[in-house]
């Protein structure tokens, strides 16, 4: 078993070779393409057949994780290629695991019978995962596939909303009674043969399907095997609704070290599994697009997606920064005035708008962090603020006295030094409250407090920064 930095090196290597043996392909494709026709057809057959050969060679034994990962380390072009190699019995299971765009480039390739024939090597909740990519025709017919009891777990699935427990469940379940021993259990689970995956527990229930409890595997091994299972099993486990969000589910899973766990109905009628798994997949998207909305990207891109479709998708927040920017200038434009007769001034305002900024992300970060885990509520608000301007505070007077020591040492003014300090102080005070202030009034608002947080934090303290340095060095060394 490889660890993963193994894992991830080995994959780097096969990359390698295919990208290799695509490019060769490439350059025999276009050389061939100026020989004589009759020769054309047979040279450029040939080495088709030797490229598609070892590529088929490269993928046959990876795992679909990898070959995902593969599929979206290659331009389109390139990627199209792979993918037509891929054992049909692969399809569903790598168009799981890519990402929601290169999902899309795939799933656009393949004609309705590949669709659908993918889909059959895939359970309710996989078909579900991929569903909102599909075709509407595509999915229609795959909905009358099914028979009854999968249809309806599928539907239901598709009802719930994407940051759902609902969405994030599998039908999956083994259930057992409370009045069999521990003996019929084990001779149950062997007549069975396999096990769901991540399976550490068997769901209790009664002849309406209403949950009683829960019995860890473990109990089965070390209980005396003619105990009844309702003197085993916890009575007490922990419960999910379909409807309850995944972020709070995800948070539950850390805190109870939990692997599975069942999600019930209103009337606490088990209809579903909650698995690990399914909760790494989801923290493990919602931390991207945390990531890509900080940068202020509306969705996630395709590395290799056209550049018009790139220029869409970030538009937005550029045009933000844009105006922010300008601004910034009128500011420093105000102060023309004084920055001529004091050169020093230009030299150093950039310090002092910086820090500031860095200063207040540090402070959003945390904020996001806290309204992310439920940290932060109207109790607590004011005693942030005052906590945060605290450190703020401190941080001035430290690096301010440090930028204004090297302000006078660099410009021999002393006044200039302290306008250095003065306007650091000002300015990590109102990155201070920004930096709370910005991501609340966001999420008030229903507005992601990720999302551009940082670029309008960067605005206000450039603004903020230039309007306090330049305007206290007016009014001291003019």
């Amino acid at each position: 078993m490889k660890n993963e930095s193994e894992r991830k090196e080995s994959l780097s290597i096969v990359i390698e070779q295919i990208n290799n043996l695509l490019e060769k392909h490439k350059i025999v494709e276009t050389l061939v393409e100026k020989q004589d026709a009759p020769k054309q057809k047979i040279i450029k057959n040939l080495v088709n057949k030797q490229n598609i050969n070892k590529l088929e060679r490269l993928l046959a034994n990876l795992h679909p994780a990898d070959i995902a990962d593969i599929l979206e380390s290659l331009p389109i072009e390139g990627r199209l290629i792979v993918w037509d190699l891929v054992k049909v019995e692969n399809d569903g299971d790598i168009l799981v695991e890519v990402s929601d765009v290169v999902r899309q480039t795939l799933i656009a390739d393949m004609d309705s019978t590949e669709l659908l024939a993918a889909a059959e090597y895939l359970d309710t909740d996989e078909i579900a995962d991929i569903a909102q990519d599909l075709p509407e025709d595509v999915l229609q017919n795959l909905l009358e596939s099914l028979d009854v009891q999968n249809r309806e777990r599928l539907e239901s699935a598709l009802s719930y909303p994407e940051s759902t427990v609902g969405a994030l469940m599998d039908y999956d379940v083994v259930t057992i009674r409370d009045n069999v021993n521990l003996e019929v259990v084990l001779n149950y689970l062997r007549k069975l043969g396999k096990l769901p995956s991540n399976t550490d527990k068997l769901f209790v229930v009664n002849s309406n399907g209403i949950i009683l409890g829960i019995l860890p595997l473990k109990a089965i091994v070390v209980s005396d095997q003619m105990a009844k299972v309702k003197d085993v099993m916890s009575s007490d486990p922990v419960l999910f609704g379909p409807d309850d969000l995944a972020e709070e589910a995800s948070d539950a899973f850390e805190r109870y070290d939990l692997i599975t766990a069942p999600v019930v109905d209103k009337k606490n009628k088990l209809i579903g599994r909650l698995s690990v798994d399914a909760v790494v997949d989801f923290i493990k998207e919602d931390a991207e697009n945390e990531k890509l909305s900080m940068a202020g990207l509306r969705e996630e891109e395709d590395l290799f997606s056209s550049i018009w479709k790139s220029v869409k998708n970030r538009w937005a927040w550029l045009a933000i920064n844009l105006v922010t920017a300008i601004v910034a200038s009128r500011v420093i434009g105000v102060f023309e005035g004084s920055i001529e007769k004091v050169v020093a001034l230009a030299a150093l305002m950039p310090i002092v708008a910086g820090i500031g900024g860095n200063s207040g992300n540090q402070t959003t970060t945390m904020i996001v962090r806290g309204l992310a885990l439920g940290q932060v509520n109207l109790t607590n608000i004011q005693r942030l603020i005052y906590k945060e301007l605290g450190v703020a505070l401190l941080n001035g007077i430290l690096w301010g006295s440090v930028l204004g020591t090297f302000a006078f040492i660099l410009y021999e003014n002393i006044y200039l030094g302290l306008v250095m300090t003065g306007a650091m102080i000002l300015n990590l005070l109102l990155s201070a409250v920004m930096g709370v202030m910005i991501p609340l009034l966001l999420s008030k608002f229903g507005r992601d407090p990720a999302v551009g947080s940082s670029i309008l934090i960067t605005a206000m303290t450039d603004s903020g920064g230039f309007f306090i340095f330049l305007g206290l060095a007016t009014l001291v060394l003019l």
